[in-house]
């Protein structure tokens, strides 16, 4: 089975590459550092089975699943990463993710991992499953959470609007709706929940 590893990390990367190369049926066949470059990588090694974090430069590993899905659908993800979050278990599935386990996860399951979602499996995180499912589905609407996104940075309502290009009256209506739905009182307080849940 052909696999690429797609991490920023580049220590992670050699860990991960050196971890699989024992395995007898497995070979790393590409290892990029960047979101943006997973595809055209796995288009010229020919990867079966890519490896993908969620927080990469250039694109997020959900991004690139669902980009693998659209233009390269005989190639499977597998998203491997540090941020165990509900809110990105199911956002990655939703994009096209045939898996999603946590780094901690122990080398043999990780090569089972792979395994299975080569066969057409999926695999997901027992632990992160169940919490996935006592939180719900992710309450906020597109608009909600690129408001929420801005926020984290800080700034005012009028320059939140700036950004994305809304009125006060809306960007207020809007922070008002995600401080509502994530059970907190300020937007700074709503912008780091909705973060810690996954659902930016």
């Amino acid at each position: 089975m052909k696999v690429l590893l797609a991490d920023d990390q580049a220590l992670v990367r050699g860990a991960l590459a050196a971890l699989l190369g024992l395995e007898r049926d497995l070979e790393v066949v590409a290892e990029v550092g960047r979101g943006d470059e997973v595809l055209e990588a796995a288009r010229r090694s020919g990867a079966q089975v890519c490896l993908l974090d969620i927080e990469m430069p250039g694109r997020t590993g959900i991004e690139v699943a669902a980009q693998l899905r659209r233009e390269l659908p005989h190639c499977r993800s597998l998203v491997v990463t540090t941020f165990g979050r509900p809110g990105y278990l199911r956002r990655a599935l939703e994009a096209g993710a045939s898996g999603f386990v946590v780094k901690d996860t122990p080398a043999r399951e990780l090569a089972e991992a792979v395994r299975r979602v080569h066969a057409g499996l999926r695999v997901v995180d027992p632990t992160l499953a169940a919490e996935s499912l006592v939180d719900g589905a992710n309450p906020l609407t597109e608009r909600e959470r690129e408001v929420l996104r801005v926020a984290l940075e800080g700034g005012t309502v009028a320059a939140i609007s700036a950004r994305v290009h809304l009125s006060g009256g809306t960007v207020r209506n809007h922070l008002s709706a995600a401080i509502g739905k994530t059970g907190t009182s300020t937007r700074a307080e709503a912008a780091r929940v909705a973060q810690e849940r996954g659902w930016l």
